[in-house]
């Protein structure tokens, strides 16, 4: 009692200093953004999802009035990156585009930065998404599969005499192809090429390797041109593009194989400045322009709210996980 009576004016006077100090906050927020913002890309310039962060960019810089500039800091297994975005102000002013890379990685695992993956909300904050690229499953001709199940039946009638091309271990690519095993309960072989899928094209078109599996820049080509087949994509449901190009799901039911890059900001990022990139990002995402160009590069759209972007991660590391800890132990094994 005696502390409430000494104090007796303060709450008054705290309320008016709280009424102060909130109005030019509230004014900063009402004119958000009144400089240039930087995103943080993990990939090296030219890559498909530096490629697509500059096209959001140039999206938002048109609707913000203020230019969006990407810094490229790859290397380490997006662990540079996501130590530069991680220790930046949280005032809005920089944002972080990490691939599904940085989120999908084994904690302790061989190779793996002490600071990957990335966890939210401990680490960064869900924004939303720049883009998504479905992964595509292709055979070659010689392999006389025309469908995912016929490609399941064969692999179970051969379990391990079928090789599928990746470009390189613990890779998207990679990993997508040890998700279809799990899924179908079958036994492939890997066979890395480090060149990607340039590199393995000619062994895949002539027999010796029966599947490649990467996304629409990478095989999408060679599909359309009638060098591999496509059997189906990674995507939920069918791509209005390819319409005749199933999506996995429909005979593994559930499977989802695509890369993605996400929007996330430092901890510590005002909730009222989220919210407002977050929506104004789903607007540079129906831009007609953004789309055609998207699709020329095999990406797609994914926009959600806060909420779903962060459900959407966790998901994906649960779904992953078991692929990571199962490839790990292969590697210790050896």
């Amino acid at each position: 009692m005696r502390l409430f009576l000494k104090a007796r004016g303060t709450p008054l006077v705290a309320a008016i200093g709280l009424t102060l100090a909130a109005a030019p906050a509230a004014l900063a927020q009402s004119t958000y953004p009144d400089r240039p913002i930087t995103f943080i890309s993990d990939a090296p310039p030219g890559l498909s999802s530096d490629v697509a962060t500059r096209i959001v960019a140039e999206q938002l810089t048109v609707l913000w009035k203020q230019q969006v500039v990407v810094i490229n800091q790859p290397g380490g297994g997006g662990s540079i990156s996501a130590r530069a975005a991680s220790r930046a102000t949280p005032d809005g002013y920089t944002f972080y585009t990490p691939s599904n890379s940085t989120f999908l990685q084994l904690k302790g695992a061989a190779g793996v930065a002490p600071n990957l993956p990335i966890e939210m909300p401990r680490d960064f904050l869900p924004v939303g998404f720049i883009s998504v690229q479905p992964m595509l499953i292709g055979v070659s001709p010689k392999l006389n599969v025309n469908s995912v199940a016929e490609l399941v039946a064969l692999a179970k009638e051969k379990p391990g005499e079928i090789a599928f091309a990746a470009t390189g271990r613990g890779r998207f690519t990679h990993l997508t192809m040890e998700l279809f095993q799990a899924r179908a309960n079958v036994k492939l072989t890997f066979v890395p090429y480090t060149g990607g899928p340039a590199a393995a094209m000619n062994d895949v078109t002539t027999g010796r390797v029966g599947i490649i599996v990467d996304g629409y820049p990478g095989i999408g080509g060679a599909i359309e041109g009638g060098l591999i087949k496509g059997l189906g994509v990674g995507s939920q449901e069918r791509l209005k593009e390819f319409p005749d190009l199933p999506a996995i799901s429909e005979t593994l039911p559930g499977f989802f194989a695509s890369g993605w890059t996400a929007l996330i900001a430092p901890v510590g990022t005002p909730d009222d400045i989220l919210k407002k990139v977050s929506a104004d990002l789903n607007k540079a995402l129906e831009s007609p322009d953004l789309l055609a160009r998207f699709v020329k590069l095999g990406l797609y759209v994914n926009k959600t709210s806060l909420s779903e972007a962060g459900d959407f991660v966790k998901k994906e590391q649960e779904i992953w996980r078991p692929i990571l800890e199962k490839v790990a132990s292969e590697d210790t094994n050896k």
